[in-house]
Formats: structure tokens, sequence, C-alpha cells
């Protein structure tokens, strides 16, 4: 345990000393959802009061984990005795705090973007944090959140646990000790940007996961997503469309594989493939310091001068308490997009794509995966982020061109949806402070 956290242990322990809890509403009882749960059931402090999935099955078996009583209720019922956790499938009602719950938190653990980003923005207008474990809504709406936030006294942050809230923590760390970033990244154990939901099935089921999250996974638009969030969040660029990705043996190999000078000044995003210890992350920073060197070559970082740091593993649900101990004990996001949208992920065609075909489930589906690239000039050759390919309604976008594999998907290819999330996102670049009300 890091001495922060110690310290948010102790300071949630004397919180609760006081009489007072912090009351948490848990949106998406999937894999994490349910150790999320489990975790705020177990935490100093923490208070689990809902728990909100399409499926029910799914919300009751998280809101056992959790340890206590249970009621399933809807909109219209009566709320039920204190120390329950309410299990639903619409978690709208529950923020009302004239309902007598008094959410302090919102964690959004869904795998929707459209959905969940209307969820977020309505919690945070109505003052409660919100604690994305939902890496796409964080990327494709995280200005309009964090504007929302600021607007409302409140927090919107990454999740902690998450590949890119620990990055975020350890590039806060060091900087501290004043390296320069110069790259920040991901160990991933297998990519295969061809992969498709339907192949994966056995998998997801071996792993407990959703298919279609399983292929996120698996065809690395979800990791492209988690590096967008640090890039947007740390100021750093993919040096290449999806970054360069060499396979490795270890992650000692880093420092090797890439040609850290071509960056020159610039900090970059990037990842390894099938690289030791699996599950970990890393950074690399420079210091040509005369006096610090010989400091590093004591503490055997090497000669310098870049140096390799890096956490063998993430912890996901494990670490949610400590970005909601921050949230409501220090009112600090962890993660948000401080240097704008710097960057985003464009969908890219998995095969040969037809005119007249519906694109269902872009992000994890079978017909295409997402490239991290700078957001201006993909902007500019019309080229569409992959978020706003989410459907809505069970109503899919159609295509209107054939879009050969390997292919950047254009405006002009596709028929997109007027959706919640497609206005959100156009209002979102046409920049914050424009004039008229915000979509609804």
């Amino acid at each position: 345990m890091s001495k922060e956290q110690t310290v948010y242990h102790d300071r949630l322990i004397e919180y609760q000393r006081s009489g007072q809890r912090i009351r948490v509403a848990l949106v998406g009882a999937g894999a994490m959802g349910v150790g999320i749960a489990w975790q705020i059931g177990r935490t100093p402090a923490m208070e689990l009061v809902s728990v909100t999935d399409i499926h029910l099955d799914a919300a009751v078996r998280a809101a056992k984990a959790c340890g206590k009583p249970y009621a399933v209720v809807s909109a219209s019922d009566p709320m039920p005795r204190k120390g329950e956790v309410l299990v639903t499938r619409d978690p709208f009602f529950l923020l009302d705090k004239d309902r007598g719950l008094g959410v302090d938190v919102l964690v959004e653990a869904t795998n929707t973007i459209g959905f969940a980003g209307k969820l977020c923005l309505e919690a945070l207008e109505k003052k409660i944090h919100v604690i994305l474990m939902n890496a796409e809504v964080d990327l494709a709406l995280g200005p309009i959140l964090h504007d929302t936030a600021i607007r409302n006294g409140v927090v919107v942050t990454s999740d902690a646990g998450d590949q890119h809230g620990v990055l975020m923590r350890m590039i806060d760390d060091i900087r501290l000790w004043s390296f320069r970033i110069v790259m920040a990244g991901n160990i991933k154990g297998f990519l295969n940007r061809y992969a498709s939901a339907d192949s994966l099935e056995h998998e997801a089921r071996i792993r407990n996961l959703d298919v279609v999250q399983c292929c996120s996974y698996t065809d690395g638009t979800k990791l492209n997503v988690e590096m967008g969030l640090i890039a947007n969040g740390a100021g750093l660029v993919p040096w290449v469309p999806g970054m360069e990705g060499p396979t490795a043996k270890h992650v000692n190999d880093v420092i090797k594989l890439f040609d850290f000078r071509k960056y020159g000044d610039t900090g970059v995003v990037d990842y390894i493939l099938g690289a030791e210890p699996g599950g970990g992350v890393f950074i690399v920073g420079h210091c040509d310091d005369p006096v610090q060197m010989p400091y590093l070559k004591y503490y055997k970082l090497g000669d310098g001068p870049f140096y390799l740091f890096y956490r063998p593993y993430h912890l996901c649900h494990l670490e949610t308490p400590w970005a909601i101990a921050r949230a409501v004990l220090d009112r600090r996001p962890l993660l948000w997009p401080q240097h704008g949208r710097v960057t985003d992920v464009y969908a890219y065609a998995k095969r040969d794509v037809k005119a007249g075909e519906v694109v269902p489930r872009a992000i994890g589906g079978n017909v295409f995966y997402g490239l991290l690239e700078l957001s201006a000039p993909a902007d500019r050759k019309g080229m569409v982020p992959i978020s706003l390919l989410e459907g809505e309604d069970d109503k899919l976008s159609r295509m209107k061109r054939n879009v050969p594999k390997d292919k950047p998907l254009l405006r002009d290819d596709v028929d997109l949806l007027d959706t919640f999330l497609v206005r959100t996102f156009a209002y979102q670049k046409q920049g914050l402070s424009a004039a008229g009300e915000r979509p609804s």
C-alpha cells in the first residue's frame, strides 16, 4: 500500500468515527462492477446504496457481493428501509435527493457511451461526484463532463485502478522527481486487430467477461482508448497512428526497443506486446543532470539519460475506493482531460465493409477496430471517432459507401444516427462556451 493510500485509509477511518459516510451508487454490474461492490462493502466510511444493471440478476450478484441485504425497486416504488442496497434497472431516479438516498458518488462501470454520458451529466448537475470505470465515455465526453463538474463544484475523474489511472499516479510522482516524461506505456499480452466478438465467446466465458468487452481488449481498441486518456490528461501524443507497439520479452527491453531521441522534447504514449510482467505499466523519464545521474546509477536505474520505471500490476476494482476518497475528501480528480481533446480513437475497417451494412457495436464488434491519433489532423480528414458509432434504442448506423479493410472510416462513408452521444460530442467540439443549450 502506498503512502497516499495509507493516508486515505486513516482519513476514512476518522471520517467514519465522526459519523459520516460516503454513499455510493454503482451503475454496471459486470465483472468489474461485482468487484467494486465487494470492495466498497469492506472500505471504511463507504456505503453502497444502490446497484443498477440492465440485467437484474447481475445487479443482485453485486449487491450480495457487498455483503448487505438488498431490495429490488423501481421509480414508482416507495423507498425501502435503510440499510438495504437498492437494486434496479433505472439509475436516474436514484440520483434525486428528494427520494432520500443522498448519493455522494456515482461509479459508472457500464460499457455504454451515450447512456453513460447522459447519466453522468445528470449526476454532476445534481452535485454528485462521478468516478469513471468506463474508459469509453471518459474519452468521448471527458471535456464536457469535466466542465460540468467544475460548474457544480464536484469532481469527475478516471478510476485509479485501470492502466491509465495507475500511469497518471506514476507520472505525478516521476514529474515531482524532476524527470521529463518521455513515454507512458502499457504492457499488452496479445493483439489481433481483426478479432471478432463471434470468435471470442469461449475466451470471454473463461475470463467472466462480456464477449464485446473481450473483443475490444483483443483488437486493441480498449488499449487505444486508455492511452488516449493518458495523452489528453498528461499532454502526450501517439508517435504514429495506433502507436508503435513492438514485441518484447520483458519490460526492461523498453530502453533498447524505442528510439527515444527521435521524439525530441515530445512525450509520447505507446505500449509493448507480449512482455512480462503481464498486466503492468511503465514510464520512461529523462534526466541528464550531472548531479542527479550518479545517484540514479547508484540506485541501479542505469546509466541514463533515459530511465525506466514500471509497476508490475494494476488492480482495477481494488483501487476504486482510492479514487472515491480523493474525490470526496480532497475534491481532486486523479485524471481528466486537462490538455483538451489532443487525441481520439478513430474507426478502421476490420474487413472490407460494404455500403448498406449496419454497424453493430462498433467498439468490440466485428466491423471496426480503433486507433489512437492526433485529433486535429484526423478531424480535418473527416475521420470518425469510433465511439460515435454506438447505436441508440436498438437503432444502428448504416454504411453509405464501401470501406476497404484497414482503411479509416470517413464521415461521408456512414449515415451516423442523430443520437444524444453524437449531438453532445458535436456540442463539445464546438467549444464548451458555445451559445445554446446542451443537447438533451
